[in-house]
Parts: C-alpha cells; sequence; structure tokens
C-alpha cells in the first residue's frame, strides 16, 4: 500500500507512478486520516508514504497523520519517497524517527528531484521550462529504480541530503514551521475572476469563497496549491510572489 500527500501534484504522481510499477493500491493520506477503514493493511504487506519536502523536513501534516494511523497488522516493510526541488536535509531521520515512535522501522528512504514549486521567500521561483522538463525525465528513470529497491525490500537510505543538512532541518525548519505556515499572507487580486479553483484546490478545504473572493482558514499546510492551480495567477503571498510563476504538474507531462 501507498499512502500519498501532494499539493501541486509532484508527489502525487511518483505515488501514482509507484504504484502502477508495483501493482500497490495507493490512497491519499488525507482520504486515509478521514476514513480510517481505507487502511486495511494485509498480513506481509508494505507501506510505503510519498510525501514532498517542505524545508528541508516532512510536512507537519504528514507526521501527525502517521502518529494518528490504526493498523491491526503491523507493515512488514515500511519505506518513504520524498519529491524535492533539490535537497532533503535530514527529511530521512526526521520521518525515521516518526516511524520508530509508532513501533514500526522505517527500512528504506528514497528521494526524487521534481520541479520547484516554492515560490514565498526572495531567492525561490518555479525551475526554467527546460530544466523543469529535464527533472521530469530523469524522475521516470529514478522511480524505476525505487520500484526495483521496493520490490527486492532492500534496506537502504537514498536521499540527497544537500549541504548543511544539519542546519537546515533541525534550525531552518523549525522556525519556518512557526512563522512561515501561516495562511495569513494569501490574498486574491483583482484578477481573481470568482472561479473557486482555489478552494477545490485546497487539499485540506481551508479556502471558501465570500463575495465572491477566497478566504483562507488557519489549517494550512503552505502546499501552494491554491496559488499554483489559479488560471488567473490572481493569488499572491504578500508582496513575495510577485512577477514569480507557477506549476502544476498536469500542466507539465
Amino acid at each position: 500500500m501507498l499512502l500519498y500527500f501532494s499539493g501541486t501534484g509532484n508527489s502525487r504522481w511518483v505515488a501514482d507512478s509507484l504504484a502502477k510499477l508495483l501493482n500497490e493500491r495507493v490512497y491519499a493520506l488525507l482520504d486515509v486520516a478521514a476514513r480510517p477503514s481505507l487502511f486495511d493493511l494485509k498480513a506481509g504487506e508494505a507501506l510505503g508514504f510519498v510525501f514532498p519536502v517542505y524545508a528541508w523536513g516532512p510536512p507537519v501534516l504528514v507526521i501527525d497523520i502517521l502518529a494518528k494511523l490504526q493498523v491491526e497488522e503491523k507493515p512488514a516493510y515500511v519505506y518513504f519517497v520524498c519529491t524535492c526541488g533539490d535537497d532533503t536535509g535530514k527529511t530521512a531521520a526526521i520521518f525515521s524517527r516518526a516511524v520508530q515512535e509508532k513501533g514500526w522501522t522505517c527500512r528504506a528512504g528514497f528521494s526524487v528531484i521534481m520541479p520547484e514549486t516554492y515560490v514565498c521567500l526572495p531567492g525561490f521561483d518555479v525551475d526554467p521550462k527546460d530544466k523543469e522538463q529535464k527533472k521530469l525525465r530523469e524522475a521516470v528513470g529514478r522511480i524505476e529504480e525505487i520500484a526495483r529497491c521496493v520490490a527486492g525490500r532492500a534496506e537502504k537510505e537514498d536521499c540527497n541530503e544537500g549541504g548543511f543538512p544539519w542546519v537546515k532541518s533541525y534550525l531552518i525548519r523549525p522556525l519556518f514551521n512557526r512563522f512561515m505556515t501561516s495562511a495569513k499572507g494569501f490574498h486574491a487580486t483583482d484578477a481573481c475572476i470568482s472561479c473557486g479553483k482555489c478552494v477545490t484546490a485546497c487539499p485540506l478545504q481551508n479556502i471558501r469563497l465570500e463575495k465572491g473572493r477566497p478566504l483562507w482558514g488557519k489549517d494550512c499546510a503552505m502546499c501552494l496549491s491554491c496559488y499554483h492551480h489559479c488560471p488567473k495567477h490572481a493569488i499572491e503571498y504578500g508582496s513575495m510572489t510577485k512577477r514569480k510563476g507557477q506549476f502544476t504538474l498536469e500542466k507539465s507531462v
């Protein structure tokens, strides 16, 4: 079984691709959290998690849902695949610790480099089109490589930690989670056409339309799905996203 969390589509695409290669069932992690009956792990079954890297670590909601998962059969083989625009920091260590706290053991972890999606700080933007397409082409072979490892139940960690991983994950990440995971900065410009696509794009159902304009609640993962799915590029995060690009997986494959 594969469980995934995805905002702009990168992790969902990886999960779906991996599930086809492994002939595995695949579910959205949020669906399993809402309907625990989906989580019927069979004896001897592997359990894989696919998620994006946020600030050099797993999304907080992924760790929270993992902690609450109830299972009758202990998974025989637990692994994860994280998607990132560049590097992962200590994502493997953070996720493995969360798995260990459930009394399980994370046997393997992998990273897949995918197109950039984070645009809410200076110096961060989507990739140029040629770089985006190169990443997607290379990701296909990478997913096939991971599938072979998982099929053989390899025990390995193969993540691109990058430079200064401890600093990024254990110093910068807590600050990011504290100060940069709020929806307060989101707003719609006059280009908004009240189409409601931001409402349906939000995986946490944190957006509603009021008088034709989107309003954000407090339950935000900073996945930026609303920003990237807006057909008029009418959603901004403070002044940080002005003149920056958009990316969604479905428009690029």
